[in-house]
């Protein structure tokens, strides 16, 4: 049997979040987390816990960014994100390479 999936959006628009960790040990200090933002398969915002704020890459996401990195409690609450997100699930990842 065979079966093939299309997905067709004519004239559509798609948009997406993506949030991944990027590591090298189970180290706090070793683990970055990602917040990408797409529009139209486009990176146009990235918060990174390295940077520490969110960049824009379009005029869009230069825009998004801005008004972001001027929120009350957004950075701080996107930095924690790096413990509550990755460091449990690096843990996992890790423990299930070795």
């Amino acid at each position: 049997a065979l079966l093939f999936i299309t997905v067709y959006t004519a004239d559509g628009f798609y948009e997406f979040v993506e949030d991944h960790c990027v590591f090298n040990s189970t180290k706090l200090d070793d683990i970055e987390f990602i917040r990408s933002y797409y529009y139209n398969k486009l990176e146009v915002t990235r918060f990174s816990s390295s940077v520490g704020k969110y960049v824009g890459y379009t005029e869009y996401g230069v825009r998004n960014a801005e008004y972001w990195n001027n929120l009350p409690g957004e950075l701080s609450r996107m930095r924690n994100e790096k413990e509550r997100y990755c460091l449990n699930n690096v843990g996992n990842d890790h423990e299930a390479a070795l």
